[in-house]
């Protein structure tokens, strides 16, 4: 088995079996990736009364796993087009195994901090590389399958919350929780990824960025991409508060909101390549667009709970295009190799999620949360006016 290509050849896999496909094998690294995220989120109340954190070193240390991320972009996205997609993909979900099970092991806040950066290095630089192996399967196919791909890291991620919520029941401890589920994994879900994929490659070049910034067309996909990543980001930490202050709701019900707003988003994109087939890319963009707006304005003007929630549901339905519709562009784009546009892409897609809930924040107090919402509605008008550019580069 190997992952050896040519500078020149198109992705070509072999499928070995029924069993191994090129979109099991990419979705099962998106399963991967989600459920040790799940994993960890799921014990991060432990976590915290371990190391006796509040909830603003929370932040902080949440910030450092984040900055580690953020930094891989540019790396994991030279590598995989220098050493093809599919073999950093695999190579990183080694180590990212073993830094799971680091989070467990730090003896002090500060090794924590650390070991979170490298958590948070090996979730983001897998995050290019499978994006870029997902590029390229798509291609191979010659149909979009970026949406239900994208579905399978959601599934992974609610798979490894739930061994949280059995772990707990159980009484296991972090570290027996990190170490057992990281292992279990990678054992259930690698042996999918063995199949051999030639990726193309493209040689370091001198004059290479290090922090890669998109160009042409790629710029508009990066707003597309940060728009909708600032609005997932928001409904990830703002929905439940927005809930609990516009309608009134108690803390149980209100934590119903990201849940809704998640489902809706599944579902959506295990749909979404059906979508696109019939409509193409820029249809399926605007259509998106337009039910994310809708979904934020009946989540702003209706004031009831169950209103909400359906404004929560259309945003989730709307959301969940985009983003799989700017990779599945980038790793097209005509300037960039695959991986470094993705690398691009994703550090304004990505960075979106995290400065959102900051964002929102602070317009919140400035006119309130209910009206700081108007925000998302406006970055929704942005994805529908630049979907034009996730059409695919001519190619002369």
């Amino acid at each position: 088995m190997s992952d050896q290509a040519s500078n020149t050849a198109s992705p070509n896999p072999y499928t070995g079996s029924r069993l191994r496909t090129p979109w099991r094998a990419v979705s099962s690294q998106f399963v991967f990736n989600g459920m040790l995220i799940g994993i960890w989120a799921s014990r991060i109340p432990a976590i915290m009364e371990i190391h006796s954190l509040d909830k603003a070193e929370l932040g902080l240390l949440l910030l450092a796993m984040a900055v580690g991320a953020i930094a891989s972009f540019p790396l994991a996205g030279r590598l995989s087009d220098i050493y093809g997609s599919a073999f950093v993909t695999k190579c990183i979900a080694v180590t990212y195994t073993f830094s799971l099970m680091a989070l467990a092991f730090a003896p002090n806040v500060w090794m924590l901090a650390l070991a979170l950066a490298f958590f948070g290095a090996n979730h983001g630089a897998m995050d290019v590389s499978m994006n870029a192996w997902a590029g390229e399967v798509e291609t191979h196919l010659k149909r979009p399958v970026m949406s239900s791909i994208h579905a399978m890291w959601s599934i992974g991620a609610g798979l490894g919350a739930a061994t949280g919520y059995l772990a707990v029941k159980l009484g296991a401890d972090p570290l027996t929780h990190f170490v057992v589920g990281a292992v279990l994994s990678f054992a259930l879900t690698f042996p999918f990824a063995t199949l051999p994929w030639h990726s193309n490659r493209r040689p370091s070049q001198k004059g290479d960025p290090i922090f890669p910034l998109p160009k042409g067309a790629l710029i508009l996909v990066g707003l597309i991409a940060l728009s909708s990543g600032l609005g997932e980001g928001a409904m990830a930490d703002w929905s439940a508060i927005f809930l609990v202050s516009v309608t009134g709701v108690g803390e149980a019900k209100a934590a119903l909101g990201y849940t809704i707003f998640s489902v809706a988003m599944v579902i959506m994109r295990m749909i979404a390549d059906r979508v696109v087939v019939r409509t193409g890319p820029v249809k399926a963009a605007r259509l998106g667009g337009i039910v994310s707006c809708l979904g934020t304005l009946m989540a702003i003007l209706a004031g009831s709970f169950t209103l909400t929630l359906i404004g929560f549901a259309l945003m989730g339905l709307g959301y969940a295009v985009i983003i799989p519709l700017a990779m599945s562009r980038a790793t097209r784009d005509d300037r960039l190799a695959p991986g470094t546009a993705i690398a691009s892409v994703a550090t304004l897609g990505y960075a979106a999620i995290l400065i959102g809930p900051v964002v929102i924040g602070f317009f919140a107090e400035l006119v309130s949360l209910r009206w700081a919402f108007l925000l998302l509605t406006f970055l929704t008008l942005i994805i529908i006016a630049l979907a034009s550019n996730l059409a695919p580069p001519r190619q002369d």
